[in-house]
């Protein structure tokens, strides 16, 4: 039996700097993981199959974590059987990436757990194929990407305490990248010119028009601090310096209409950590 924490990210900037012939979006974001996530645990299963179990609002073939397990049947043409049990606690439809990193963390978990033994460069290329958030997750460190989100660079943040808000509404990312009104032409820029630039999220202005509960939650925000929201929304986050200072934030807001936690920033994956107790 193996049990890891899922992690979730934050984009504390993001950047469209063109659209592709593919029909897919160049992007420059810097993600940050946060010490907040989904509970997964993973129990070797007497059956070539997966059993899979947790509170989903998706039909089982829609399921990245189905869908990782299948790549993986696929691409190392071997039969294993596991059951996953999964406790969501990250917002789902919120831009936190919950789906992506079960993804991933189905990925390192089966491969060290069934000694599969593929590279990081293998399962990161088997991660994109499951989604552009994947990668980051895969790759177990906060980062810089650009692309559609594959072409990474490590980077170690300061540690802060930030307070996520997601309002009870779900974003269609897919709609607000149809969005004929979305800035698709930033600037590309070198990592030191964007760290040395007040961060912004280009979907921000859209994901706000469309949906009034995320500006409200913004509104709400901003007064703490530079408030943004993460990938196509909905959730927001503001950072503190300090675990009081975020949690007295929240107690002040009341955010009693939204799903909120407080969570501190890391640079290594949860799930690498506990992979290296394991094995």
């Amino acid at each position: 039996m193996i049990e890891v924490l899922s992690p979730c990210k934050i984009n504390l900037f993001l950047y469209i700097t063109g659209k592709r012939p593919d029909g897919y979006h160049n992007l420059q974001t810097l993600f940050a993981l946060l010490e907040h996530g989904d509970s997964m645990r993973f129990d070797e299963h007497y059956c070539n199959e997966l059993s899979l179990s947790g509170n989903f609002n998706c039909k089982l073939e829609d399921n990245l974590i189905y869908k990782a397990y299948d790549l993986l049947k696929s691409y190392t043409k071997q039969d294993f059987g596991v059951k996953i049990d999964v406790t969501k606690r990250i917002p789902q439809g919120g831009g936190l990436g919950g789906g992506s990193s079960n993804a991933a963390s189905t990925l390192l978990v089966l491969n060290k757990m069934f000694k599969l033994n593929l590279s990081l460069d293998e399962l990161l290329k088997l991660g994109l194929k499951l989604g552009a958030d994947v990668p980051v997750f895969v790759n177990g460190h906060s980062a810089f990407a650009a692309g559609v989100g594959e072409q990474l660079q490590n980077i170690n943040l300061k540690e802060q305490y930030f307070l996520v808000v997601t309002p009870s509404v779900h974003v269609s990312t897919a709609a607000i990248f149809q969005d004929q009104n979305l800035k698709r032409d930033t600037k590309v820029r070198t990592l030191s010119e964007l760290m040395n630039s007040e961060f912004s999220n280009d979907m921000q202005e859209i994901v706000v028009k469309k949906y009034d509960k995320v500006g409200h939650t913004l509104t709400r925000l901003i007064k703490y601090g530079h408030a943004q929201m993460s990938g196509s929304g909905s959730s927001c986050f503001v950072a503190f310096d300090s675990l009081k200072a975020a949690q007295q934030a929240c107690d002040e807001l009341e955010l009693t209409d939204c799903a909120v936690f407080i969570a501190k920033s890391i640079n290594t994956s949860t799930v690498y950590s506990a992979l290296n107790e394991y094995f």
